[in-house]
């Protein structure tokens, strides 16, 4: 689920709340139609849940795992680049 860039700019998109495909198109700079189909996955996958209002559907994260599942990606692959990875920095500026 994570190997394609926009379903993890979608899922960073919703960590935040609800929003509606069109919403999340803007976001991503993607098309609606190509938003739709990357969230039918998530959705299949259980990263995302849906609410309808009339005609507009909203998405949200299904539960904080998704949102935790892509930071820990991220910090993965800040540990890849070499050096003392971003995350670090902010953790050692908290505890100074």
């Amino acid at each position: 689920m994570l190997a394609d860039a926009t379903r993890v700019r979608l899922v960073l998109a919703l960590r935040d709340g609800e929003l509606s495909v069109n919403h999340l198109a803007d976001i991503v700079d993607k098309s609606p139609a190509a938003v739709s189909q990357h969230l039918a996955k998530l959705r299949l996958a259980h990263f995302v849940t849906t609410r309808q209002e009339g005609t507009r559907v909203f998405y949200r994260l299904e539960n904080e795992h998704a949102s935790q599942l892509v930071a820990d990606a991220i910090f993965q692959a800040e540990h890849s680049l070499g050096g003392i990875p971003r995350h670090h920095h902010v953790q050692n500026e908290a505890t100074a």
